[in-house]
C-alpha cells in the first residue's frame, strides 16, 4: 500500500485513508457484536472496506455511507456465521478490556458512575457473547442497529415469529446473566 501522500499511490489513496480512518470504529463495533470474536469481526471489518474501495467513487460524501457500511458489515457477518457455524466461539480472544467503547462519557459526569456504566456494559457484552448466535444476532441487530423485526426477518430469511421469539428468550437469558 501506497504511503500516504506518496505520488505513485492510487488516486484518491489519502481520501480512502480519511474514510478508513472515520468508520472503521463502527464497522468494528457492529462486527464483533455480531460474531463476538475479535479476530474474526477485523476479517470482516477488512473485506467491508475492501468493498468500499471498490465503490469509493460512488460512496464518498454521501449521506447514506454509514447505513450502507453497517448493512454490508451485517450480511458480511451473517455469512460468516452460516459458513463457520461449527466454529463459534463466545469466549476465546476476547477479554473485556478490549472490550469496544459504546460512547465516551462526559466531561462533568461522575467519575464513580462511569466506573459503575464502564462494568455494566462490560457485564452486558460478556452477556451478549455467551448467548447463541440465533439470540445473539436479532438483539443486536434489533437494540444496537436499530432495525425492525421484519428486516430482521428478512436479513435472517427467518418469520417474523422466530425473530421475536428469540428477541424474547434471548432477553430473558441476558437477564439471568446480568442478575
Amino acid at each position: 500500500m501506497a504511503a500516504r501522500g506518496d505520488p505513485s499511490g492510487p488516486p484518491g489513496a489519502a481520501a480512502f485513508d480519511a474514510f478508513v480512518r472515520e468508520y472503521q470504529d463502527m464497522v468494528y463495533a457492529v462486527a464483533v457484536r455480531l460474531l463476538a470474536n475479535e479476530a474474526e469481526a477485523e476479517d470482516v471489518a477488512q473485506t467491508v472496506f475492501l468493498r468500499a474501495y471498490e465503490r469509493f467513487a460512488d460512496l464518498d460524501g454521501q449521506a447514506t455511507v454509514p447505513g450502507w457500511l453497517k448493512t454490508v458489515t451485517t450480511h458480511l457477518c451473517l455469512n460468516h456465521l452460516e459458513r463457520y457455524r461449527a466454529r463459534w466461539r463466545f469466549f476465546s480472544e476476547m477479554g473485556d478490556a478490549d472490550a469496544p467503547a459504546f460512547d465516551a462519557p462526559s466531561a462533568e459526569a461522575d467519575p464513580g458512575q462511569v466506573l459503575d456504566e464502564a462494568a455494566r456494559r462490560a457485564r452486558l457484552e460478556a452477556a451478549l457473547r455467551a448467548l447463541p448466535p440465533h439470540q445473539r444476532v436479532p438483539l443486536v441487530l434489533f437494540h444496537f442497529e436499530q432495525q425492525s423485526c421484519d428486516d430482521i426477518a428478512r436479513v435472517l430469511g427467518v418469520s417474523v415469529g422466530k425473530v421475536k421469539t428469540d428477541l424474547h428468550r434471548g432477553r430473558l437469558a441476558l437477564r439471568r446473566w446480568l442478575s
